[in-house]
Order: structure tokens, then C-alpha cells, then sequence
């Protein structure tokens, strides 16, 4: 697939312009005297590049274009010549059409004529698109919606530009790009999921895509027979949480003998992902161990695995490429071993600081590795990550970093990027922008990214544009204030405090006004304000608590539940799709709508406090893990408010959980007695009932645990346990689990936590 592109040398992301000459005029009046010619051995993407050209330029200037083979069209005729013909090459002795690889583009006025060609297959495609947009003024800001000015007098400056883009494969991962291939096409996003056709000059794919051990060597298949292909951990061969014995040449054999049946079935594709699985367990046998002290990385054994593997295919598929992963635990590069001209290595970036730039000193251990890689690696691929996992409706902030990242990618030499975004999601945090600048960024890296960003905002929402600008820059100066790390399942959003909110409510009320006159502009902006409005729903509690203490403002809905109502209807209307990866929105509403249910009364001796010197965290709050085994939220007629969370008692995890962070209550540091409600349904009258606690995650210990027992809790009622003072800071959290006997207890049920600020 991209061998064939690494001789394009000094060639790539070269730029050239002409000496100025006569400009042309393609159309005047709505009237043209030009024809669009193309070749006669033209591919199927030229043959779209020609017919697209036409259909704008009538757009534009409301003229007709007619399309001829070259044969039909005199030589000396006023023409668009769109490909490499035989007439081009003619025109253009000394260019060397090869170099142009796959995606190059050449466009150039030659006397009366303008040409428009490249690489094959999609460098024509591309260099129409260019000239579309940077020449004529047309923009495709999404699959559906697309701008295209009204020119019916329309003049071409002198033009000479050839460009290669040193990116060969470019992706920008999200949903709307990859269920739409032409204006994946449009984009020049040519990755593995655009799933573009051969009329639009088609798409790097991957067999496997990626995490193919076990795809390649099931161990449904092979464990029972082979112990010894699959990691040993910890004395004992395993497939659960592990990986494959690299150092076993026997099934290194076996999994190539696949790997040339996959080739077989689909040789076009060019390459095949042999790459560890997604979780850790790399083989600890005596040969694995030895090797990885050797190279000083785990990734010493993953080379060495997949140059022998590549070097077998390539006796039978010469050109065909093995992709594999530096990621997690191999993402250090070997000391000794260096992939083959065969491989390709893909570099993840999943445990880096998103809001800093990817060079800096946040992410020094990533910064070393892709230098590290770059040295040794002929092939050099990005899988970054741009998105926020936990939430795809939430604000993530890491707009300011995208092209920084991207010209470091470039600078070390990357041939391809995966930029995984919100895939899954339609209403995230301005998803369209992020696919628009992230694919022209990847095809052009020296772009401004500022620019580019104001010119989608400005063309595409209009006059409610400058307000938009203003919140972006709110929300990522919020976050710098806050100093906190963005990682790529950012859980927390209190950086967005109630001054920040008020604000960002503010603009978009402004953006809102701006463009009410616009029924199509106007949607597009409540859209985009649909990942704030999650926050005034998820914080509401919080945030109100703030208004009360500081004696604020609060700009949130006056009325909650109808927001959510509301907020659940605008989702639905845009297809959202995923809320968060993997997990439909259509599961996240009943937890939206259950977070405002009609206040319980204070626990007994509790009433009567002032406003902000309490709060009450009822389970719609919880933190709940693995739901439904280990927990979930029940009817319970002697909760304080109908419902609580149930855990059965035969296991010991805390899998009821508040963390503090998610309304910031550690914000202001005060000192604070918290209160749990709890009962448990006994089956002894000994023996632990259940366990409570208190975390702190950034000291690293229990700041609190207290187990209590069935003599005092066995009568099915709920009590009310005191946890004692804490002053809560980031990453502490409550919790409460089981005593891990079934035999000894039905159920324990949480019931609410309750805090209350100590009196000075």
C-alpha cells in the first residue's frame, strides 16, 4: 500500500509557483467558451473530477461545461484539460508524473488553457477540489451542506502549483466523514473507514484493522492444543488479559499461514494489522523476558515478530505491508531492533495531556518515543486521539493543539494519521468543525489552524460566528486556569465553574440572537449548544449550591426537568447516535431524566441548615460499576426518595461511588461532616454487614473505612452512618461495598450520601 509512495523524496509537500502571467477567464456573463477535457484512458476518479468541475462551475457561474475526451477538442481551444492525457504531458515535458504518487496534484495555466492533474488514482480528484475551493471559492462544510459563491464572470490568476502531501493516508475519524464517502473524498480523507468507492479514487485499508492477535489465532481454536502459543503469566500459559508467546516459532508460522489466506482474499488492500491485543499480559516465558531485557522495551519481541512475519509475505506479495501497534506497553522503541522496509509501526498517543501540545514538556515520555521511532522506523504512523471517551457531550477543550500536533507528526516523518474522534456521535463538541480543520490540516499542515477555524465558523454559522469564538476561547482559557490535565476519558468538568457557565450561556444566547432572522443557521447554533447544555443538566445541583453560597447569578434553566426533556428531543432530532463510546444515547436517557426527581426531606437531626452549608447526593448521582452484576438502582419504598442502589452481597468491590471532583465541591477547601444512609438485608446475625468508605485519590490512601456489622445493621433499616470531617479535595471520593458473603447477606442498599459543612 505505501511502500510505493516512499520514493517520492524531496518531491513531497513541495509547493512551486510561476512567474505572474495572463489571468483567464472561464466564464463572463454566464457564458463560457471553455470545455473540460479529459483523457482517454481516464479512471474512474477523473471521470468524477471532470463531472464535479462542470457541476460547479454551472453552480457558480451558470454556465455550461462541456466535457470531451481530448481527440474531440482542437488543441488551440480555450479548455480545462482535468488528468494526466496524453495533451498534459505534452504541455509538461519535464514532470515527473510518478513522484505525484497517489494523492500529488499539479495545477497550471498553459497559455489559453487550464490544467488540472495528479497522481493516480486520486490526484486529479484532489487537485479539482483544490482549485474548487482555493480558486473558485466553493466549501464543503459537511455531507449535506455545502457553499458555492455566484460568479458568473469568473477569472483564473496565472497559476502554477504542484503539491504532494507528505500524509499519504489521512483520517479524520468521525461520523459524519465516515458515513458519507464523497465528502470524505471532498476532505481528502483517504483512511481505512471512509470506505470511498474507485469513482472517487478510493482508500488506504488495513486487513484486521488493528488488535489482530486473537483475530488471526482464536484461542476458541488453538489454546486447547497450543498452551504454549499464548502468553505465560506469572508461571501459567493463558489467553484471558494476555497476548501471544512472540518467541514460538511454531505458531509464528501458523499465524502467517493465515495472514496469507486473509492477503489472498483481498491482495488490493495493500496491508494487514498483526498487532497485540488491547489490554497488557505480554508473555513472561523465559525466551520473551530475555529478549525484551535485550532491546530494554517490550516492543524488542514485537519487531522481531513482525519483520519475520513480513519478510514471509513478502516472498509472495513483494509490495504488501505489516502494520503494527507502539502502543500502551510497546511504546517505547527497541534498543537493537529495527522494522523492515515492510513494516509499518503505528504510534498511540492514548496516554498523553490532550490540552498541551504533544511536543511539550507535559508529554515528555511521548515526545522521546515518536523521536525514538522516527529514527528507526521507514514506515511511521499516528493513531492520536482528539476526543473525549467518557463523553462525547461534553466540551473538550484541546482545540489550540490540533496543528501544533499535526506539523509534529508531519516534522518526525508520519506517512499516515488516525485522528480518532467522535466516530460515534453527531451533538458532540463541535464535531463538524474538528472533521473540516483536522482533514485540511493533515492534507496541508503549514495552514493556520486559527484561520481555517475562523473561516468554517464565519461560513458556516454566519453572524452568531464572532459569539462562537468567544466561547471556544472561554471554555479553553477555563481550562487553563484550572491547570488540570485533558486526558481522552476527561471525567471531570469542573474547570467549568458557575462564572464560566453564566458566561458561555451569555454568548450563545448572543450567537442565538445573532442569527434568529436564519431558521437553517439558527438550528445549526442551537445544535452546537447542546454539550453546554449537558453540563448545566449534569451540574445543575452543583452549580445552583454555588449561586446560593456566592450569591451569583444562576443563567441555567429555571425549570430542569423540561430542559432535559428538552435536551433528550434536540439529541434524538440530530441522531445523536453515542453518548459515549460504544454506549447508544438512548441509554443515557433515563439517567438524564433521573437526575431531577422532587427533593427528599434531610436525614433526622439534619434539617434546618442554611442554604449551601448542605447537600444531599442521591443515587442518580452515584458512580455505579458494573451494572448490573455488581450494582444497580432499584425501587425502594424506604429510600428517602424511592430509589437507591442495590448490591448484592457476594462480592467486595466499592461499587458505589461519589467522586467529589464532579461538582466540585473541594473548590472552595472547607471542612465537611459526610453522612451516608444505608441498610442491608441480613441472612445471619453475624458478621460483616457492609463496608464504607472514604478515598483520596491524589494522597494515594483511605482517608476513612469503617466496616459495619450485622448486629447492629441486620434489621433491614436504613441508618444513618457517620463518616466523620473530611476537607474534600480533587479525586477524593465515598464509597460503599458488600462484605463479599452471600450466604451471610441478601443485599446492601445505598440509599444517599449527605454532607454537611462544619460551623466555624
Amino acid at each position: 500500500m505505501m511502500k510505493s509512495l516512499l520514493s517520492l523524496g524531496l518531491l513531497a509537500g513541495l509547493l512551486v509557483s510561476a512567474v505572474p502571467g495572463h489571468a483567464l477567464t472561464l466564464a463572463e456573463k454566464g457564458k463560457t467558451r471553455y470545455v473540460i477535457v479529459t483523457a482517454a484512458d481516464a479512471l474512474p476518479a477523473e471521470k468524477t473530477a471532470a463531472k464535479d468541475l462542470a457541476s460547479y462551475l454551472r453552480q457558480v457561474t451558470g454556465a455550461a461545461f462541456p466535457i470531451l475526451e481530448e481527440k474531440a477538442v482542437p488543441a488551440n481551444r480555450p479548455q480545462i484539460l482535468v488528468g494526466p492525457s496524453a495533451r498534459v504531458k505534452r504541455l509538461l515535458p519535464g514532470t515527473d508524473w510518478k513522484a505525484l504518487g497517489k494523492d500529488g496534484i499539479l495545477l497550471k495555466t498553459s497559455g489559453n488553457r487550464l490544467i488540472l492533474a495528479g497522481g493516480r488514482p486520486r490526484g486529479t480528484l484532489y487537485a479539482v477540489y483544490t482549485f474548487l475551493e482555493e480558486m473558485v471559492g466553493v466549501r464543503w462544510w459537511t455531507s449535506s451542506e455545502s457553499f458555492a459563491p455566484a460568479k458568473p464572470t469568473l477569472k483564473v490568476a496565472s497559476l502554477s502549483k504542484l503539491y504532494v502531501p507528505k500524509i499519504r493516508s489521512r483520517e479524520a475519524f468521525y461520523r459524519d466523514v465516515n458515513e458519507h464517502p464523497v465528502f470524505a473524498a471532498r476532505l481528502k480523507s483517504n483512511g481505512h473507514f471512509a470506505q470511498i468507492p474507485p469513482t472517487y479514487g478510493g482508500h488506504y485499508s488495513i486487513l484486521g484493522w488493528c488488535h489482530t492477535f486473537y483475530q488471526l489465532l482464536p484461542p476458541d481454536k488453538y489454546f486447547k492444543d497450543h498452551p504454549e502459543w499464548y502468553s505465560e503469566i506469572n508461571g501459567r500459559r493463558t489467553y484471558e488479559g494476555a497476548q501471544l508467546c512472540l518467541s514460538n516459532e511454531e505458531m509464528r508460522r501458523e499465524l502467517t499461514r493465515v495472514a496469507l489466506e486473509w492477503i489472498a482474499k483481498q491482495p488490493e488492500a495493500g496491508m494487514i494489522s498483526i498487532a497485540q491485543n488491547d489490554c497488557w499480559g505480554p508473555c513472561q516465558c523465559e525466551k520473551c523476558k530475555a529478549v525484551e531485557q535485550e532491546e530494554d522495551s517490550p516492543a524488542g519481541n514485537i519487531i522481531r515478530f513482525v519483520n519475520a512475519v513480513a519478510s514471509d509475505i513478502a516472498k509472495k506479495h513483494p509490495d504488501f505491508l505489516v502494520e503494527t501497534l507502539a502502543y500502551q506497553y510497546t511504546r517505547k522503541p527497541p534498543k537493537l531492533a529495527r522494522p523492515s522496509e515492510h513494516v509499518v509501526v503505528r504510534l498511540c498517543s492514548i496516554e498523553c495531556d490532550f490540552f498541551q501540545p504533544l511536543d511539550s514538556e507535559a508529554n515528555r515520555d511521548f515526545r522521546n518515543d515518536i523521536r525514538g521511532w522516527s529514527a528507526i522506523a521507514p514506515n511511521l504512523y499516528i493513531w492520536d486521539y482528539v476526543t473525549n471517551f467518557s463523553s462525547y457531550i461534553l466540551p473538550h477543550p484541546n482545540l489550540n493543539v490540533l496543528a501544533d500536533n499535526v506539523r509534529f507528526f508531519e516534522k518526525h516523518h508520519a506517512i499516515g494519521i488516525f485522528e480518532q474522534g467522535d466516530a460515534g456521535c453527531a451533538v458532540g463538541d463541535f464535531v463538524r468543525l474538528r472533521a473540516w480543520l483536522l482533514s485540511h490540516l493533515m492534507w496541508d499542515p503549514s495552514r493556520d489552524a486559527r484561520q481555517l477555524a475562523g473561516e468554517f465558523l464565519k461560513g458556516y454559522y454566519g453572524p452568531a460566528a464572532p459569539y462562537l469564538i468567544s466561547y471556544l476561547a472561554l471554555v479553553h482559557n477555563a481550562f487553563a486556569k484550572g491547570k488540570g490535565r485533558l486526558s481522552c476519558y476527561n471525567g471531570s468538568n469542573a474547570y467549568l465553574t458557575l462564572d464560566v457557565m453564566n458566561e458561555a450561556t451569555r454568548l450563545f444566547r448572543e450567537a442565538e440572537k445573532a442569527v434568529s432572522g436564519n431558521p437553517v443557521l439558527a438550528a445549526r447554533v442551537r445544535r452546537e449548544r447542546l454539550p453546554l447544555d449537558h453540563v448545566w443538566l449534569v451540574r445543575y445541583q452543583a452549580l445552583q449550591w454555588d449561586a446560593e453560597e456566592e450569591k451569583k447569578p444562576f443563567t441555567g434553566p429555571a425549570d430542569p426537568v423540561k430542559a432535559a426533556n428538552e435536551y433528550i428531543r434536540l439529541a434524538k432530532r440530530h441522531n445523536a447516535g453515542q453518548y459515549r463510546e460504544g454506549a447508544p444515547f438512548e441509554s443515557y436517557e433515563a439517567s438524564l431524566k433521573s437526575l431531577f426527581r422532587p427533593p427528599a426531606p434531610p436525614p433526622p437531626g439534619l434539617t434546618g441548615k442554611p442554604a449551601g452549608a448542605s447537600a444531599d447526593i442521591q443515587d442518580n448521582y452515584f458512580t455505579l460499576f458494573n451494572s448490573p452484576d455488581w450494582v444497580s438502582i432499584v425501587d425502594d419504598p424506604n429510600a428517602s426518595d424511592g430509589k437507591a442502589a442495590r448490591m448484592p452481597g457476594g462480592h467486595t468491590q466499592w461499587a458505589v461511588q461519589y467522586s467529589v471532583t464532579r461538582n466540585a465541591l473541594y473548590r472552595k477547601p472547607a471542612p465537611w461532616r459526610v453522612y451516608m444512609s444505608v441498610r442491608c438485608e441480613g441472612k445471619a446475625k453475624t458478621g460483616p454487614a457492609f463496608i464504607l468508605g472514604i478515598y483520596d485519590g491524589e494522597g494515594g490512601q483511605v482517608a476513612f473505612q469503617q466496616t459495619v456489622d450485622l448486629e447492629a445493621a441486620g434489621d433491614g433499616l436504613y441508618h444513618i452512618y457517620d463518616l466523620g470531617v473530611h476537607t474534600l479535595k480533587p479525586g477524593m471520593y465515598f464509597w460503599a461495598s458488600p462484605p463479599g458473603s452471600a450466604e451471610t447477606v441478601e443485599a446492601v442498599y445505598v440509599d444517599r450520601f449527605y454532607i454537611v459543612k462544619e460551623e466555624k
